[in-house]
């Protein structure tokens, strides 16, 4: 898996993670932010080779320590 301290996350990537990590669908989070759930699975699996991660679960994972990562940094000021 990417380190990441490195890996980027665009504004519409960390949307979907936080929607993926409440545990909504791609139909739920196309729904969400007006797009379609073929833009979601997109994201997602652009998201996942840049981690290098190919098995479901870990997908879930990634959210969570993407998601935790942004907070940490926006809670020191870290952009």
């Amino acid at each position: 898996m990417t380190d990441l301290k490195e890996f980027k996350v665009t504004q519409r990537d960390g949307q979907i993670l936080r929607l993926l990590l409440e545990g909504c669908s791609n139909k739920e989070i196309a729904s969400e932010l007006n797009i379609s759930p073929r833009t979601v699975k997109q994201h997602l699996r652009s998201l996942f080779q840049r981690a290098g991660i190919d098995g479901g679960r870990k997908r879930v994972k990634l959210a969570t320590a993407l998601v935790w990562r942004e907070q940490v940094q926006c809670n020191h000021g870290i952009v």
